[in-house]
């Protein structure tokens, strides 16, 4: 066997695991419109799309494993006149690897052999390593010969300009997940990544999606940027003050999306607990150590209403007396 390319260190790094997941069930016809439009157009879209994780998990249950993101197994059906049903593997992976292609041969045969129909493999690679872009597997010895090609798409590729510039223009909410996850990926500043997330969250209220539809995305974006503390209570805050200013119907928008105030510093200790957590960072950032020892009591024992109103009152205040009064 043959490999495109070498493998990378594969230390520990984030897991975008359960954001990719989640991002494929729930936008599977966005992402495919996005990434790989010609698959798109052959789906009958009429028939909804059968998401088979159970069987996946069966047949990759001995497999090869580096470090992949997520992998989902679609069962549609083609817009032929056949009534033909095809099965799409899709593999999100997210680090250059060795046996990649070796891998996505793998459950080609073990899909085709299992179901004894089309399978179509995908290939998303959210790696920073320009040369790792594996399209095929390739095996020969004599005179006997498999070529197994495969999509690809690298997402690598849309942080140039000109492919950024499209994604942000796009109507696809599936590219938003796709900006966060690039990134999330080659930002090592946590200053410049806490402006991206914010400017990327800005873009989904921009569009006018529907309230439910905004909050599913902008969750999916927390997941894919995650922020020291700090810096996640300050964007919460800017967020709170762009809600505001515009007069936005998603007050505390994080909240209605189902992700817990205060969830970094203090998803262990509860809601109430991290909001107090991120409003005492916040003091001390704005007022001193001195303000933060003289209000630490109060704010520890306040109720879940009293934090969020004094949350909101530190953006604009000159003193930590107008936060309480």
């Amino acid at each position: 066997m043959t490999a495109d390319t070498q493998a990378t260190d594969t230390s520990d790094k984030p897991d975008y695991d359960s954001p990719w997941k989640e991002a494929l069930e729930r936008f599977f016809p966005e992402f495919l419109a996005l990434l790989f439009p010609a698959i798109h157009a052959q789906i009958d879209w009429s028939v909804a799309p059968e998401f088979l994780d159970k069987e996946l998990q069966q047949i990759g249950g001995n497999s090869p494993r580096g470090r992949r993101y997520a992998d989902k197994l679609v069962r549609v059906r083609a817009k032929d006149g056949s009534d033909l049903y095809v099965l799409i593997h899709v593999e999100v992976q997210g680090d250059a690897e060795s046996d990649f292609s070796a891998r996505m041969f793998l459950y080609q045969t073990r899909l085709r052999d299992r179901y004894n129909i089309d399978v179509v493999s995908l290939a998303v690679l959210t790696d920073t390593s320009p040369s790792f872009r594996p399209k095929s597997f390739r095996h020969a010895r004599w005179g006997c010969g498999i070529v197994f090609r495969f999509p690809m798409v690298k997402l690598l590729d849309y942080a140039e300009p000109e492919r950024w510039a499209e994604l942000e223009a796009s109507d696809n909410v599936f590219a938003l997940v796709v900006m966060a996850q690039i990134r999330a990926k080659v930002t090592d500043d946590a200053e410049t990544l806490k402006r991206w997330k914010f400017r990327l969250m800005r873009l989904m209220y921009d569009r006018g999606h529907e309230r439910a539809l905004i909050e599913e995305v902008l969750r999916l974006i927390d997941w894919m940027i995650r922020l020291p503390a700090a810096l996640e209570a300050e964007l919460r805050q800017e967020l709170y003050a762009y809600e505001e200013q515009y007069h936005m119907p998603y007050v505390t928008t994080f909240e209605q999306a189902g992700i817990e105030k205060g969830k970094i510093l203090g998803m262990e200790l509860g809601v109430q607990q991290g909001e107090a957590n991120i409003l005492m960072a916040q003091l001390q950032e704005k007022f001193g150590a001195d303000s933060l020892d003289a209000h630490r009591e109060r704010i520890s024992t306040a109720a879940p209403e009293e934090l969020l109103q004094w949350s909101k009152r530190i953006l604009r205040a000159d003193s930590p007396e107008t936060i309480f009064q």
